[in-house]
């Protein structure tokens, strides 16, 4: 089966791959995320998917869970697993009842999803957080630099490195460690986590801020000492 594409011009707000096999879906899409600045191309299978990420630089891709020829996980999986890919944002599309694959999406990399039935509003207004995120940061008179050890962040650069050596964290994970080291020695709740790194609360169920969490201590390597879990109220930079 083939599946049209519909590519529209670059525009400020990044460009977005929406990756859905329902046709009417991913013209809703990416009708409002044209609409709110955003130069958008659709598809409709994995085969595509992959296709475009090959020809074009994407700031984000708004991933289908369930796909014709691979599973959105898989995708999600492959993204990451290919260098030039692999902080791309990525936002998955879910039903309701499917929790299990969710955790799992987030397990291979996925930064957020939202459930279907969807909001439009709610996917642009995700979408718009997770390229904000992405994007390379401008520097203002709130820019610092943290330090935890030898663990160095610079919130102007978007950089983390831990004893002079640079780390690849995604967007996501650099966000989560830069509220922590912000708010040093406080206990931030999964819900406090939630909205100052997420931008977001609500749907959102919190178990994604332990998996995220658990993600950004593997990225820290040595350093992943540095997040303190208080068991049953939540995270915070642990104390020199």
């Amino acid at each position: 089966m083939e599946y049209a594409s519909e590519v529209m011009e670059s525009k400020a707000g990044g460009r977005v791959l929406v990756v859905d096999d329902e046709r009417d879906i991913r013209e809703l899409v990416a009708f409002n995320l044209e609409a709110a600045g955003f130069a958008v191309t659709a598809v409709g299978s994995a085969e595509e998917c992959f296709a475009e990420l090959g020809k074009n630089r994407q700031d984000a891709v708004v991933l289908d869970l369930m796909l014709p020829d691979l599973s959105g996980v898989e995708v999600c999986r492959r993204i990451r697993a290919t260098p030039v890919t692999a902080r791309l944002p990525v936002l998955m599309l879910t039903a309701r009842g499917d929790e299990y694959d969710r955790l799992l999406g987030f397990e291979v990399g996925a930064d957020d999803y939202v459930l279907k039935p969807f909001s439009v509003r709610e996917i642009v207004h995700r979408v718009r957080v997770l390229t904000r995120r992405a994007a390379p940061p401008a520097p203002s008179d709130s820019d610092e630099v943290f330090t935890w050890r030898g663990l160095t962040l610079d919130s102007a650069r978007g950089r983390v490195s831990a004893d002079g050596k640079e780390l690849a964290l995604r967007p996501l994970e650099f966000r989560l460690l830069e509220v922590l080291m912000r708010n040093r020695g406080t206990v931030l709740t999964r819900a406090a986590l939630l909205e100052a790194a997420w931008g977001q609360s609500g749907d959102t169920h919190t178990r994604t801020v332990d998996t995220h969490v658990r993600r950004l201590r593997e990225a820290l390597g040595g350093y992943d000492e540095a997040v303190e879990t208080l068991r049953g109220f939540g995270y915070r930079l642990r104390d020199e």
